[in-house]
């Protein structure tokens, strides 16, 4: 009888808190999930699996090194940067990801930022549950500037599936869309913008670029400075695009009018953070990709790469 394959998942809460299910990976081996997994448990939670699943639990060099058996890395996300890649490819372990499984989420919640500093349907609603209404002397009031989005001007910076469905929606509302992608054939000529002029001319700066080396505070005070006063900037994208410091001394001195945030450079957020407490910036907490049909995709795709791996014909591999 073959022994089953052991599998290690080491941070599954966040995938999987309950709500979805790891059968389809139990079916391909002896599965053990942890919810959550420190920095000095990741070599004991892992030690004699051939294949480990790490969503935000980093593999560096020196853990690949102390786990012999290992061959295989699935990551439950689409951002791979936790994984040492050349540590893992001269060891020959395969380094599977997850692309596209969250594009509809992340654009839905970028638009629920977008929505929400225009109309600020939950400040309002706050209100009035705090009696503001009953006093009210005239049969509507409003607590905030409302904005009304049609003729407004987004730019989308990074082009691809998740750029791209917004860019979509975009238009449905009435958005005159502009792009910056840095490969530029991949935007439509008619609305392919430089970045310079793309910060300039937009009302709304929407960012769903790759973190890289190139793109690691792409939005700095430079970049702040050249836009509008009453403009807003949305981040669902990787939170070291934007550098914070400066992103708060923008919202205070009024260089950009809002922001709308779901991700930051450390996660969770650390204690008195620049950009807490203003109220012209709004932050979720990285929750774009975590709708139950979102992960229930994630898990699915994960269960593919691994059959796919299984059967020595590997697919969305990064290593």
């Amino acid at each position: 009888m073959q022994e089953q394959l052991k599998i290690s998942i080491l941070d599954g809460f966040t995938a999987n808190p309950g709500d979805t299910s790891w059968a389809g990976l139990e079916a391909l081996g002896n599965v053990t999930v942890y919810d959550r997994t420190a920095s000095d448990q990741i070599i004991e939670r892992s030690q004699g699996a051939a294949a480990i699943f790490t969503n935000k639990v980093p593999i560096s060099a020196e853990t690949i090194a102390q786990l012999p058996d290992l061959k295989f890395i699935g990551v439950l996300a689409t951002g791979y940067n936790i994984i040492d890649l050349e540590a893992a490819a001269a060891r020959g372990i395969t380094v599977s990801n997850v692309p596209g499984y969250s594009t509809d989420s992340v654009a839905q919640l970028t638009f629920g930022l977008i929505l929400d500093l225009s109309f600020h349907a939950a400040a309002h609603s706050q209100a009035v549950h705090n009696r503001a209404w009953e006093t009210c002397e005239d049969f509507c009031f409003t607590v905030a500037p409302l904005t009304e989005l049609a003729g407004k001007t987004l730019g989308v910076v990074g082009y691809g599936t998740i750029g791209q469905q917004v860019a979509a929606i975009g238009k449905a509302f009435g958005l005159n869309v502009i792009a910056y992608n840095r490969t530029e054939s991949k935007v439509p000529a008619e609305i392919y913008t430089p970045l310079e002029d793309l910060l300039k001319q937009s009302d709304i700066v929407t960012l769903h670029c790759p973190l890289t080396p190139d793109t690691a505070d792409l939005i700095d005070a430079a970049s702040l400075d050249l836009m509008k006063p009453n403009a807003w900037l949305i981040n669902t994208s990787r939170g070291p695009l934007v550098n914070e410091i400066d992103l708060a001394d923008a919202l205070k001195n009024g260089t950009i009018a809002a922001a709308g945030l779901d991700v930051l450079r450390q996660e969770p957020m650390v204690k008195d953070h620049t950009l807490l407490g203003l109220q012209n910036c709004l932050i979720t907490p990285h929750i774009a990709w975590a709708t139950r049909e979102s992960r229930a995709r994630l898990i699915d795709q994960t269960v593919k790469n691994l059959e796919a791996w299984i059967s020595a014909a590997p697919i969305n591999t990064v290593a």
